[in-house]
Formats: structure tokens, C-alpha cells, sequence
């Protein structure tokens, strides 16, 4: 097994460590549950998992604040619950439920918990990134010591107005980080097809933003970064941009694998799935004795629960109701 994770950080404790691998765990469990439940036809709304990403939400959303805010993307499940978000909202949401976190109206790719600092969740690609530079801008405008995330993928970089809210984020010194999850693929098009090079910091680079890469699988590496560009946004630094390298097991939408579609090169799954982000971090915890069978047990009953109960909440709770669906139109 890959042994690159570094020596931990000082700032997390012992029980801080392991409340980063049940959230890891909890993430894939809860999207495990969804990819097994969807074919059920209950959850009548596209659903984009990131089994395999684990890391790179629980990384970046451990190195903020309970106030401060995120905006994420099509692929929002793990950031949402990483950030707190409730998971019983969530799902309902996906059942297209009144009691969901949009009041059903949204399904998987629009996520929303103010409460806890999930601002909104857009899939249209690169759409995030204005919405959380004017998120950061509301935060300077109020003289509040609190920061901006914005999720995108690869593909968001590509698009101009990622290009114009770097642009202005950085000439007013906004506190936001650009948090890239590079998984290689725009759909089915690989990286090396869409940009001469690789190197997604060359985008920091060019708008003036410090910039950092990270192995996006290695959450304590993400953890380290993320709090790097956080502390230095929040102290009046201005921007940054993280860029973590990660991969998404199952299909771009939906709860299968495609991997006998041939647009991924052979082989290449298998090696990401041997460097599974959670594998990787038990291991690490277990070789420090912070680890073991019987924690591992009493984890897995206690989410199974947990999950099995929200699960339960959504399915039984009522539609909304069609006489309100003029309600909460703004245009």
C-alpha cells in the first residue's frame, strides 16, 4: 500500500485524526447506499458520486471554519456532508421530498444547509466560482474574518468566467480559496485531450493567485494545504488555489461502473482504486495504534444505523405539495 501521508499535523488531536476517517467512511457508506438504492427508481433526479474523492472533501472542509461557506459543484455530496451538512436533508432531497434541504425542488446537484456553511451546490460547470467570489467579496464588504471555498473540477478552468472571477478576485483580495478536484475526466474526455499541460497551478499562475498541488487521495496532505490557502485568505492574503489529484470510480452520472466503455486507459481504475484515499488513512491510523478491528466494527454498525434510519425518514416523508411550486421563485 502507498505509504505517502505525512507525519500528522500537530493541529489535529488523536480523536481529530480519527474524526477525519469516519468521515471519509461515513461518505462512501452514504453514497454506497444511494448507488445500491438507485436503480429503485425512487430518486428521480441524476446523481453524480464521488466514491474515491473522499479525501479531498474531508481535507479541504476540516481546514475551515463552522461559519465560514462553500459552494460546490454537480459532484456535492461529499463536500456537503464534510462541511455538516444534514444527511437526512440530503437524501430526502434526493427522494424529491418536502422535508429535503431544497424542499425537494432541487434533487442531488442543488445541496443547501446554511446552518452549516453549505451555501449552494450548481452543476453548471464552472458556475460555482463567480457565486463564491461574491460570497468572499459579501465577507470583505462586512469587515467578517471569514472565507470562501469554491469547488470545482478540472473542466470548471476551461470555461472564461473562471478566468474572470480569478481575475477580480485577486485584484480585490477577496478572502476565497479555488479548491480544483482534478479526477482527469470531463465527462469522457480525458485531460491530456483538453490542455496542452497537466499542471492546473499554471491557471494560479496566471491570474497571480499562490498556488499549490496536492495528492488529492492523501487527506492529510489535502488537510495541510487547504489550511495553508484558508489562514492566508482569512488573515487578508487575498485568493489561492488548491489543486488535488483524485479519481472517480463509478460512471460520471449515475451508480455504475463504465469502466467497459474504454474511454479510461486499461488498468487505470485498478491502480486508483489501490490507492483508495480511505485504505490508505485506516492504515496509517492503525501502524500509530489509533486504529483497530473492534473501533473499525463499532463504526460501521453505528453509520449503518444512521444511514438505514435517514434512508427510512426520507422515503416515508411526503411529496411537497404541487399548489406551492410558484413559492420561492425569484425570476
Amino acid at each position: 500500500m502507498h505509504e505517502a501521508l505525512p507525519q500528522h499535523p500537530a493541529r489535529l488531536s488523536h480523536d481529530g485524526l480519527r474524526g477525519v476517517y469516519r468521515q471519509m467512511r461515513r461518505i462512501r457508506l452514504v453514497e454506497e447506499a444511494i448507488a445500491g438504492r438507485y436503480g429503485e427508481q425512487e430518486m428521480r433526479c441524476p446523481v453524480h458520486l464521488s466514491i474515491g474523492q473522499e479525501a479531498s472533501a474531508v481535507g479541504a472542509c476540516r481546514a475551515l471554519q463552522a461559519d465560514d461557506k462553500i459552494v460546490s459543484t454537480h459532484r456535492c455530496h461529499g463536500h456537503y456532508l464534510a462541511k455538516g451538512g444534514d444527511l437526512g436533508a440530503m437524501l430526502a432531497e434526493l427522494y424529491g421530498k418536502v422535508t429535503g434541504c431544497c424542499g425537494g425542488r432541487g434533487g442531488s446537484m442543488h445541496l443547501f444547509d446554511d446552518a452549516a456553511g453549505v451555501l449552494a451546490s450548481v452543476p453548471i460547470v464552472a458556475s460555482s466560482i463567480p457565486i463564491g467570489v461574491g460570497v468572499a467579496l459579501a465577507f470583505r464588504q462586512r469587515a467578517q474574518r471569514r472565507v470562501c471555498m469554491a469547488f470545482l473540477g478540472d473542466a470548471a478552468l476551461e470555461e472564461g468566467v473562471a478566468h474572470e472571477a480569478a481575475n477580480f478576485a485577486t485584484a480585490h483580495r477577496l478572502p476565497i480559496v479555488f479548491f480544483v478536484e482534478n479526477n482527469l475526466y470531463s465527462v469522457y474526455t480525458r485531460i491530456d485531450d483538453r490542455q496542452p499541460s497537466g499542471q492546473l497551478t499554471r491557471f494560479g499562475a496566471a491570474h497571480g493567485l499562490p498556488a499549490r498541488r496536492a495528492d488529492g487521495n492523501d487527506v492529510l496532505e489535502v488537510y495541510r494545504r487547504s489550511t495553508e490557502a484558508v489562514e492566508r485568505a482569512r488573515s487578508g492574503g487575498g485568493p489561492g488555489l488548491v489543486c488535488v489529484d483524485t479519481y472517480r470510480w463509478l460512471e460520471h452520472c449515475g451508480p455504475q461502473c463504465d469502466d467497459q466503455l474504454g474511454y479510461r486507459p486499461q488498468g487505470e481504475l485498478a491502480r486508483w482504486k489501490a490507492q483508495c484515499p480511505i485504505q490508505r488513512f485506516k492504515a496509517w491510523l492503525e501502524r500509530r495504534e489509533l486504529w483497530d478491528a473492534a473501533l473499525e466494527c463499532e463504526l460501521l454498525l453505528k453509520l449503518k444505523r444512521e444511514i438505514e434510519t435517514a434512508f427510512t425518514a426520507a422515503q416515508r416523508a411526503p411529496f411537497p405539495n404541487p399548489a406551492h411550486a410558484r413559492t420561492k421563485v425569484y425570476a
